[in-house]
């Protein structure tokens, strides 16, 4: 397959990334807090409200789960930790299950994910600087973009059954090429060898961050998480690789330096 004839059938999602692309980089040069903080947080409602949809939670829930993940994204704006949070819910839920014995467990999920990822993509921001974003952000999705392309044009084997469309030949693309303009992306923060190694974690894990989003869907049964972004799907079909993968990054990033 070429690549006009792969752009001329994926219009509204090479737009729509396009659009997202613009609105991202332009937040990221203005370089502020609150500004990454209200981002980041309409960014999570709408992957929580997704979330609810993909773990099967009752409609009856939603609006009080929905203003507990709005007091925690609050919370995490003056709090100097955002990523601590996540362990003080898990300590609550367990403390509620406990005493009521028939708490419906379910709940708890949309708090695991995608919450504890986008506390940790706070945290990245907030310890290591708009840089170690961008450095994410490159890897990301040049993994996204580069699996794609490849697989369109060499694919031949798949590469997990979960994700029938993803082929091994397209992963090692995608984290090749992704791994390559990471280096260059993360030596402006640590030495080569650590960016070198960050990037290829990072670019595996958000791999496996995709691959897991569409074992939700799948469990589901349903074919996207929303229809909010043309061509892309959902919400959570837009960043699901950033979730696995800004962990990964922020604990990489405190080990290894």
């Amino acid at each position: 397959m070429s690549l006009f004839s792969i752009f001329s059938e994926n219009r509204a999602r090479f737009l729509t990334g396009a659009i997202l692309a613009a609105v991202v980089v332009a937040i990221g040069l203005i370089d502020n807090f609150f500004l990454i903080w209200l981002f980041l947080g309409v960014v999570y409602l709408f992957s929580f409200y997704e979330a609810m949809r993909l773990f099967g939670i009752d409609d009856e829930s939603h609006n009080q789960m929905y203003a507990y993940a709005a007091a925690v994204w609050l919370l995490a704006l003056v709090y100097p930790n955002p990523d601590d949070l996540f362990f003080l819910i898990a300590v609550v839920f367990a403390s509620i299950l406990a005493y009521t014995r028939n708490f419906d467990k379910r709940l708890f999920l949309p708090f695991l994910y995608p919450t504890a990822s986008f506390l940790f993509l706070l945290a990245l921001y907030d310890d290591f600087s708009v840089n170690a974003l961008f450095w994410l952000l490159v890897v990301v999705a040049l993994t996204d973009i580069g699996a794609y392309f490849v697989g369109k044009m060499a694919g031949k084997r798949q590469f997990s059954p979960t994700s029938p469309n993803k082929t091994i030949e397209g992963v090692i693309g995608g984290v090749v090429i992704a791994t390559f303009a990471g280096f260059f992306a993360g030596s402006v923060l640590v030495d080569w060898p650590q960016a070198l190694i960050i990037s290829f974690g990072v670019s595996v894990a958000s791999v496996f961050g995709d691959l897991f989003e569409s074992y939700l869907k799948r469990e589901a049964g349903v074919k996207d998480s929303g229809n909010l972004l043309p061509g892309h799907g959902g919400m959570l079909d837009r960043v699901d690789g950033y979730l696995f993968a800004g962990i990964v990054m922020v604990l990489l990033l405190r080990g290894l330096l």
